[in-house]
């Protein structure tokens, strides 16, 4: 009548054969993630200097923005407008 702990996802059990929606969970954690992580810094940042009146922090956050939606579009572009296996298809 011992208490079982929660599974833990290790890195490598996504390879497995046995753990079929690790994989699918665990690049959904890591997406939301870096999405967040990739427009919460800029914003912040750039508010933050916007509000104390830095200059060139604010120019400096502007060009970290600017990168940062460049990526987050060329991520959109190429995993949902134009996939490289078409519905229906599994690569």
């Amino acid at each position: 009548m011992g208490v079982r702990a929660p599974p833990v996802v290790r890195p490598g059990d996504h390879a497995r054969p046995g753990v079929p929606g690790a994989r699918r969970e665990v690049n959904r954690v890591f997406g939301v993630m870096a999405l967040l992580a990739t427009v919460l810094a800029p914003a912040a940042g750039l508010v933050v200097a916007q509000v104390r009146g830095r200059r060139k922090a604010r120019g400096r956050f502007l060009a970290m923005a600017t990168v940062s939606s460049g990526l987050v579009l060329a991520v959109l572009l190429f995993t949902v407008l134009f996939p490289e296996c078409p519905d229906g298809y599994h690569c």
